[in-house]
């Protein structure tokens, strides 16, 4: 039974979406956006290969009508299109849901306020479950500024720092020595158990480290702490027919932890990106690798960085003929991504985008499979190839792909 490997390359979106008017975000495209501030910058061409001899380019082309500097390939090699999402929200548990075959049709809750951004009785429920006097932050804001700004007075308070975005989310920053790890998790459990009436998909805990605003910084620690999936994921049904689902970064996060064999951690894209090469390596038939490269969402995304974006999709090429060289010749790989976020948008939030759906196997030709209706799509191709019950949503695209096991 081959195995399948799934790569997201969170917030890589190619073009805005039809209903992008709906989130005021025409004209985003992260893909396009990176190409030419980079190459404005440096007049030079984005070198991504191995992901255009795949037809990153054309699908983006195809789903924008974008033309942008690239350095061009002669030969393809791989199966390209581009999908649009019919979940509500533009969030990463909409987008990967959806992309196992589980669109979320329901609205989420926000805190839209700007400042005081959480409800007073919300508020005083947290601050009597944890035993904590109160929060410092209650905005929207960067979770990079808002430790730069709160970071010190935290420590010397002891509170914790607690803001949101436009998602549906409620993000608790906290100093790894001075507040403690294991405090921080559990603090963000309590919280998670409070939101249930506010319809909040998650609670994401932000730790960090150094000894002043000029030297804070994130670590790879964070945890998200989400609610479950409203059905049935092609995750769980792989599972419950005896398949083997690995999550490598923030998918057992993503999921809540169901319709997960066995999840690994990682800090970076390229030891996300080792550790997917090592259950390559080990994975057995009949199973599912299931990556998301975050990075490119909280590094250079939403820190509105084009150039850093650039650099790191070209260190993620160089790395692909690593993943093509460790499959078997039965195994599939697929490259997505969750939503966009356009570094060269305003303000510092996802941009409602298609994204990318390209597909490898070792006998592939060079096919086009065009506009995806949904996400879903990718949930229906791995349901069918792995035999399981069809999901609800979804078009399998599978027999386009000429794939033989």
């Amino acid at each position: 039974m081959a195995r399948v490997i799934v790569l997201v390359i969170d917030s890589f979106g190619i073009g805005h979406a039809p209903d992008a008017e709906d989130f005021g975000d025409v004209g985003a495209n992260t893909f396009a956006s990176i190409a030419n501030t980079y190459f404005d910058a440096t007049q030079q061409a984005i070198a991504l290969p191995h992901l255009t001899s795949m037809g990153l380019v054309k699908a983006c082309q195809h789903a924008s009508g974008s033309i942008f500097p690239h350095q061009g390939v002669e030969t393809f090699k791989g199966a390209h299109g581009y999908a649009a999402e019919i979940s509500t929200g533009k969030d990463t548990p909409s987008g990967h849901w959806e992309m196992t075959g589980v669109p979320v049709l329901f609205d989420w809750g926000y805190f839209t306020n700007k400042s005081d951004s959480f409800p007073d009785d919300l508020l005083a429920k947290i601050n009597t479950a944890t035993g904590y006097a109160g929060v410092l932050g209650n905005c929207h804001a960067s979770g990079t500024s808002i430790i730069t700004s709160l970071g010190e007075q935290h420590i010397q308070t002891g509170l914790p720092i607690c803001y949101t975005s436009a998602d549906s989310v409620f993000q608790v920053a906290a100093h790894e020595e001075h507040f403690g790890l294991d405090n921080l998790y559990r603090y963000c459990e309590t919280v998670r158990g409070l939101l249930d009436e506010y319809n909040i998909g998650r609670v994401i805990a932000r730790p960090f480290i150094g000894d002043n605003a000029q030297n804070f910084e994130r670590t790879g620690n964070r945890r998200d702490f989400s609610v479950l999936p409203p059905a049935k994921t092609v995750l769980d049904k792989l599972v419950s027919a005896g398949g083997e689902v690995i999550s490598v970064g923030k998918i057992s996060d993503i999921f809540a932890h169901q319709g997960i064999s066995q999840a690994t951690k990682a800090t970076g894209i390229e030891a996300l990106l080792n550790a997917t090469l090592d259950h390559i390596s080990s994975a057995p038939n009949n199973s599912l690798i299931f990556t998301n490269l975050v990075n490119f969402d909280q590094d250079f995304g939403h820190r509105r960085d084009p150039i850093g974006y650039a650099q790191a999709l070209e260190a993620f090429d160089v790395r692909i003929p690593d993943i093509i060289n460790e499959m078997h010749l039965d195994d599939l790989l697929f490259l997505t991504a969750d939503h966009g976020c356009d570094p060269t948008w305003h303000g510092s939030d996802h941009t409602r985008e298609y994204v990318p759906v390209l597909a490898y196997h070792h006998n592939i030709d060079s096919i086009n499979l065009g506009e995806r209706q949904s996400f879903a799509d990718l949930g229906q191709t791995i349901a069918e190839l792995f035999k399981l019950e069809p999901m609800a949503y979804g078009k399998s695209f599978l027999s386009a792909l000429n794939f033989k096991e």
